[in-house]
């Protein structure tokens, strides 16, 4: 029997031409340029001049260089709000999970924030924040607060992107996770539950806790993953970076060096730099953090 005349065969390479765009995309647009900047960070090149092989030079000046680190601090810092976002999200899910009239509304409403235009919602927080006429600061005049100078101000900075963080993520695609794995919760075991005559927190902490288990691990690393990753749209939009570095990550950081500095080879060392911090946290939270789910 001829192999190439078989269904097997015509199935297989039916799938094989319906990947291949997608293959070759990913060639061009992603493998390609991730080399060329594996190979720029080995190099002095501000594109209007030749580049210079430096070998491992723009390394050791990314070790010396203190504004560097003074940006991870900063973006470990806005990392911190990745549990609050969390416990933020499995909370509205659990409220958006109860079968009242009307929750596919309230759901729809509390997505739309992650689906809208970061840009608006940016421009939205910064006239929030104005501390002059804010709706943040004239709520607290209300009570007898002075507000802060919040994106002006080195202190609450970093805090203001925070709080919007928060307020865009929680009811984004991490709720609709933990939504549908809430969903996928057999009653059964909430049947049994009551039979044994379980409090409220004890059929939350003993099922719904290590059902979701699956669920917080996956969305902990991806958010982990966003995390180092993230800070540049709202840092750009809102306060440039500032006031004095406060909102300056790491991808704040890579794209000054590269558009604003022209220091291409400094700013794909800095990139690849990060890329082997998010691998390394990746492979520890996968080896540690997965011997807490329960399948």
């Amino acid at each position: 029997m001829n192999i190439f005349k078989s269904a097997k065969f015509r199935d297989a390479l039916g799938g094989y031409l319906f990947l291949l765009p997608n293959f070759l995309g990913f060639l061009v647009f992603t493998s390609l340029p991730v080399l060329a900047s594996l190979v720029l960070a080995f190099v002095d090149w501000d594109i209007l001049t030749p580049p210079k092989w430096v070998a491992i030079e723009n390394f050791i000046r990314l070790m010396k260089d203190h504004l560097f680190w003074k940006y991870v601090g900063n973006t470990f810092f806005l990392m911190m709000g990745i549990p609050i976002g969390m416990f933020a999200s499995l909370g509205l899910a659990l409220v958006m999970n109860r079968k009242i009239r009307g929750i596919v509304f309230f759901r729809t409403v509390y997505f739309l924030p992650s689906i809208s235009t970061g840009v608006a919602l940016c421009m939205l927080w910064r006239w929030i924040y104005n501390p002059d006429f804010g709706l943040l600061n004239s709520f607290l005049a209300k009570v007898g607060i002075g507000g802060p100078e919040w994106l002006s101000s080195t202190v609450w900075a970093k805090p203001a992107l925070m709080i919007m963080g928060l307020w865009t993520s929680m009811g984004g695609y991490n709720m609709i996770l933990y939504l549908a794995g809430l969903q996928g919760i057999s009653p059964e075991l909430y049947e049994a539950a009551d039979i044994d005559g379980a409090s409220g927190w004890q059929k939350f902490w003993n099922v719904t806790w290590p059902m979701l288990t699956p669920t917080t691990f996956f969305i902990f690393v991806m958010s982990v993953i966003g995390g180092f990753q993230g800070g540049f749209q709202a840092a750009y939009i809102m306060t440039g970076g500032g006031p004095a570095g406060a909102t300056t990550t790491i991808s704040y950081y890579i794209y000054n060096n590269a558009y604003q500095w022209f220091k291409m080879g400094y700013a794909a060392s800095i990139a690849w730099f990060l890329f082997l911090v998010i691998l390394i946290v990746t492979l520890f939270n996968w080896k540690y953090g997965g011997k807490v789910v329960h399948y």
